[in-house]
Formats: structure tokens, sequence, C-alpha cells
């Protein structure tokens, strides 16, 4: 069980890593388009491949910290069961609905988005804009990205599961265990 336990803790902490230092786009991200909306208004002028920047940041953010969302239980989720669940029900449910929904989810997004990065690496895709960015092919892989990270963060989640079943949740750190009040972060 300690070694389940290492593996959810390994896990949670790639996507933490990712989810720190990915979450710092959201300032470029606010930083690129106030420098747009200046050079629009006041100067009149405007680069598209500003436009696309932070745009492009948006999508790498947002698909690079889908995992660490789920490590905080950020996904929106119906709550009117499971939040006042006893924590080995949460537990039962978490790894139901893992193999259920996130692992098909995964394998999905996978099998269609890896032909569509694949391509977009073959020709080195650049914006559809007239002046945009290069390097449409790096976004792109961010689609794969989020389902290793996403899938990763499951796994922890089911080993998490399967620890609480198990009686060893104790082997877990606190901000990795279920809390009582519904939620676990």
């Amino acid at each position: 069980m300690s070694t389940l336990a290492f593996l959810v803790r390994a896990l949670s902490a790639i996507n933490r890593l990712v989810g720190h230092v990915f979450s710092w786009l959201a300032l470029g991200i606010v930083l690129v388009c106030f420098a747009v909306v200046v050079q629009r208004y006041f100067f009149a002028t405007t680069h598209l491949w500003m436009q696309d920047l932070y745009v492009w940041l948006n999508g790498a953010m947002f698909t690079a910290v889908a995992g660490f969302a789920l490590l905080r239980n950020d996904h929106v989720r119906v709550d009117i069961f499971y939040r006042p669940a006893k924590v080995k029900t949460k537990a039962l449910i978490d790894l139901i609905c893992v193999f259920i929904f996130l692992v098909p989810f995964c394998w999905i997004v996978w099998v269609y988005g890896y032909p569509f990065v694949a391509r977009s690496w073959r020709i080195y895709e650049a914006s559809a804009n007239p002046g945009g960015m290069p390097g449409l092919f790096i976004l792109k892989t961010f689609i794969l990205a989020f389902v290793v990270l996403v899938a990763l963060q499951g796994l922890a989640m089911a080993l998490r599961s399967i620890l609480v079943l198990s009686n060893s949740e104790h082997l877990l750190p606190a901000d990795l265990r279920y809390e009582s009040d519904g939620s676990s972060h």
C-alpha cells in the first residue's frame, strides 16, 4: 500500500507543478491583451501575432492545468449525492467514475487528437491569419499533454480510492485525503 501512496503523491506532484507553472500564463494573457488594446485604441495599430498570442496562451494554460484542476477537485460535479456521502462512498464513486468516464474520455481524445496533432507537426502549421504566429503545431500538442495530465491524475484518483477502501488513506499527506466536508484538495 505504501507503493500506491507513493504513486498518488508522485502523480499529484506532477500535476501540482504543471498547474503552478502554467497558471502564470494568466498574467501573460492579461498583459498581452492589455498591450493589444493599448496599441489598437491609443496608437491605431495592431499586430496580428499578438492577438494570436493571447488566444494561444489561453489554450495552453487551460489544457495544461486540467489535471491540476482535477487534483484540486475544481471540475464541475453534480454534488447532490457526492458531497454528503461518506468518505468510502466517495472513494467508490471516484474509482468507478475514473474507469467508466475519465479513462474512455482520455482514450477518445487521444485517438482523435493524435492524428490532428501529428498532421500539424508534419506541415509545421502556423496561424491561418496573415501575419499571425508561427508554431500552431506546438499549441496543438497541448491537446495530448491535456490527455496525459488528466489521465495521470485520474490514475492518482483511482489509487487514492483504493487506499481509502483498504483503510490505508493515512499513508497519504493531509492535502491528498478526502475531507469530511465534501471537498478534497
